[in-house]
């Protein structure tokens, strides 16, 4: 027997995956295009080398080859929701905020981030990255573009 404290079953933040540290930043946030849509964390098997591809992309998705998928630039997913316009009242002055977070966090957790469009009128968009035990996670949301 030791006289050492238990240990505790929780993990620390900095052991925790990039998912459980998101998910609290994530209700009644919603992502602006045509139709606000929510936001959610999704992980990847996908273990290949970085960068990842398209066809890649479409093989983690079981798309058909018909589906089109192309990758965009991370500043681009971030654009529409990172800038505030001289119009906002507090309520988008606080989506701006919470949006911050979620970027801060991304930048944080998550190394060699990309961002995927699937799909061309109403797309499924991934935002991937590698976090720190090398697994890949990130975020989806969808973008109505008609």
């Amino acid at each position: 027997m030791t006289n050492e404290e238990p240990k505790s079953s929780e993990p620390t933040v900095e052991n925790k995956l990039f998912t459980e540290q998101a998910e609290p930043l994530l209700p009644d946030l919603l992502y602006p295009s045509e139709s606000d849509e929510p936001i959610e964390t999704v992980t990847c098997y996908l273990h290949q080398e970085d960068p990842l591809t398209v066809s890649q992309i479409k093989d983690w998705q079981m798309l058909p080859p018909s589906v089109y998928v192309e990758e965009m630039p991370e500043a681009d997913f971030w654009a529409p929701v990172l800038t505030d316009q001289d119009w906002y009242g507090d309520e988008e002055k606080a989506r701006t905020a919470s949006f911050q977070q979620l970027n801060d966090l991304v930048t944080k957790e998550l190394t060699v981030r990309q961002v995927f469009r699937v799909g061309e009128a109403e797309m499924d968009v991934y935002l991937l990255g590698r976090q720190a035990n090398g697994e890949r996670a990130g975020l989806k949301t969808k973008i109505v573009q008609t």
